[in-house]
């Protein structure tokens, strides 16, 4: 008999024997057991807990208040015959990923058009950039197999409830994710482990019928009639289509303005964020977090946000035990971003500290003006350098309207060195003060945060598209056929919510359905 235990709960000192828990606690011989899920308790640091759902296999009778029969729910797609033209992808990270996946598994061998390199070669472009400045434009942190999220920490949590959600963690298991996604309540994959799952993934579309053009640019489309689609790409002859799926990525703004100001696809502006990366002693966040327990927790991992009158601040993409990475894919330009390995295990834990930016922050009168927003403070990052150093400054001084002289107890890990600056003439006003407002908020959460040699870094300006594509019930653009999904066209906010888009139009499109 399979049995569920819910709020199943030991301290993280015993975590370690955990089978043996379960045997005396159920006074059982031969059984097995599977984690449905693990989360922390460490709500009351002199007692943390780590509670678990677990499925108990075993002939002998279990009971109990939290003891039930379990039953398995699986996820499982239908996948249609496809009867159409191969359906063209543009754009391998997760909303083409997963598009992809799909449609190679209903038989329409689709093509997969990817500016950027496949993942062998990018993480070579992405490595000369962060040793030796020497960015490749359309192979870099941004732009390549695996999008922007394969450098990252590779978290998967999503405030979205969507049975699809566990059929993708189940893919990213499948293709060589650690089991733990599965169960855990804040589950990550790391950039280490990120880089052999997408790639994975790319091997089986290919076995199933898939091609891909790496280092291949889309230019254009236009409608031939009122079913095909021809498809410009740089160094291929046109291709025609039924269905252009356009997994495009926040960063492709070369290809945004052009599908707005060329292809007249309708857009919309849209609130994005904009601040800054911060850093701290590892476990002076651990400490923080878990007491006197950090020695037995994984690096942890904090989500901290504070709603100051009508605009929002807030951590994002919080990496523990991570680097911070020169992510810009523009030239002259400074773009941070946060990565970890799957273990976690750097010396410093870093997060964005971000505050809201709306339309009517940068509106003049053009739906692109959040692109133009966004390029104008990272280029003036980068103009006060002149080398890809980033702008920084330490908690103490920022609070204090002062500049630090030198870094103190805390070293970066940021790749190009920073040089210490005042940051209100990198960034507006009112993101300077959403960043100092939320420091002191967060300290009043998380004690130690306000840390004086904690440092700043600057700027973090990628955090969302500043546009959505407007697509139909149909997940169409203005020119049907053509289908925007995930985080560039303005439907995600990170690698599951963009896989849970992409998945969603090629589902639509083959008209596929959930059992």
């Amino acid at each position: 008999m399979k049995y569920q235990i819910n709020d199943f709960k030991i301290s993280p000192k015993d975590d370690y024997k955990l089978e043996d828990i379960i045997k005396e606690k159920f006074k059982l011989n031969k059984f097995n057991y599977k984690i449905i899920q693990k989360s922390i308790d460490a709500r009351n640091k002199l007692d943390i807990k780590i509670i678990y759902k677990l499925m108990i296999d075993t002939d002998k009778l279990i009971k109990g208040k939290n003891v039930s029969i379990y039953k398995d729910e699986k996820i499982e797609l239908t996948y249609p015959n496809w009867n159409h033209l191969r359906p063209i992808i543009v754009g391998f990270g997760p909303a083409g990923m997963f598009a992809a996946l799909y449609l190679a598994r209903c038989g329409a061998k689709p093509i997969i058009i990817e500016r950027g390199s496949d993942i062998d070669a990018r993480k070579k472009d992405v490595d000369e950039f962060l040793k030796n400045k020497k960015l490749n434009l359309n192979s870099n942190v941004q732009f390549g197999e695996g999008g922007a999220g394969a450098f990252s920490d590779g978290k998967l949590t999503t405030n979205l409830k969507d049975p699809l959600i566990k059929f993708i963690l189940n893919e990213f298991y499948i293709h060589g994710a650690k089991e733990d996604i599965l169960y855990e309540s804040k589950p990550h994959i790391g950039t280490d482990y990120l880089a052999k799952i997408v790639k994975n993934i790319r091997l089986e579309i290919i076995k199933l019928g898939g091609t891909f053009y790496f280092n291949h640019q889309f230019i254009d489309a236009k409608k031939i009639d009122s079913d095909i689609i021809e498809v410009n790409v740089l160094g291929l002859d046109k291709i025609k289509t039924n269905h252009l799926l356009l997994g495009l990525g926040h960063s492709a703004r070369d290809t945004i303005k052009h599908l707005y100001n060329d292809m007249h696809i309708k857009m919309q502006q849209k609130a994005f964020s904009m601040g800054v990366r911060v850093e701290h002693p590892r476990e002076l966040i651990d400490y923080a977090q878990y007491g006197d327990f950090y020695k037995y927790l994984p690096s942890a991992y904090y989500k901290l946000s504070y709603h100051n009158n009508d605009r929002g601040i807030y951590s994002f993409c919080m990496c523990p035990g991570g680097y911070v990475l020169a992510s810009t894919s523009d030239e002259n330009s400074i773009v941070t971003n946060g990565m970890s390995n799957n273990d976690r295990a750097n010396f410093n834990s870093n997060s964005a500290i971000l505050v809201d930016v709306k339309p009517s922050d940068y509106n003049n009168g053009n739906v692109l003006d959040g692109i133009y927003y966004q390029e104008k403070y990272e280029k003036l990052a980068f103009l006060l350098s002149k080398d890809y150093k980033a702008p920084a400054n330490l908690f103490k001084e920022f609070l204090n309207d002062e500049v630090a002289k030198d870094i103190r107890s805390v070293k970066t890990t940021y790749p190009h060195g920073i040089y210490f600056i005042d940051l209100s003439k990198c960034l507006p006003n009112y993101v300077i003060d959403g960043i100092k407002t939320g420091i002191l908020e967060f300290d009043k959460k998380m004690k130690g945060f306000n840390y004086d040699d904690a440092i700043l870094i600057g700027i973090e300006s990628r955090s969302s598209s500043p546009v959505r594509i407007l697509r139909d019930d149909n997940l169409e653009s203005s020119i049907k056929g053509i289908y925007p999904m995930g985080e560039g066209a303005g439907y995600a906010g990170g690698i599951t919510s963009a896989a849970l888009d992409g998945i969603k139009v090629a589902m639509k499109i083959a008209k596929g359905e959930i059992k």
